[in-house]
């Protein structure tokens, strides 16, 4: 995975992946899970990212749409923070395939808490 854009003040954020082969289902298509982690970790991050690294926002419960097939290969997730507040985050992200066609959306809510690095 790669940042590849930020805007801290719309707390906005673009991150890409490179999807391999072995993330594949039977049918050749990415399976759910890793795109749900995808959008999960993208979401994460811009919450990270708009603290200024000073909080992070473990996730309390996600949901997925999913909307196409992802095939293994480029992919991108677009997350934004909607609501930050003292108790509760709001957040959703968008999955876009190699042709920009958007793949799943999700939607997080999360606990705001201080940035500490786990060892």
């Amino acid at each position: 995975m790669r940042l590849s854009d930020v805007d801290q003040a719309k707390k906005r954020i673009r991150m890409d992946f490179e999807v391999p082969e072995m993330f594949a289902n039977p049918t050749g298509a990415v399976q759910g899970g890793f795109i749900a982690a995808m959008l999960d970790e993208a979401m994460s991050t811009c919450c990270i990212i708009a603290s200024n690294v000073t909080m992070t926002a473990p996730t309390l419960e996600m949901k997925i749409s999913y909307l196409r097939r992802l095939m293994p290969g480029p992919a991108s997730v677009e997350a934004r923070i909607l609501k930050w507040g003292r108790s509760a985050a709001f957040m959703e992200a968008d999955c876009y395939d190699a042709d920009n066609r958007i793949v799943a959306r999700g939607t997080a809510t999360a606990i705001p808490m201080a940035f500490k690095r786990l060892s």
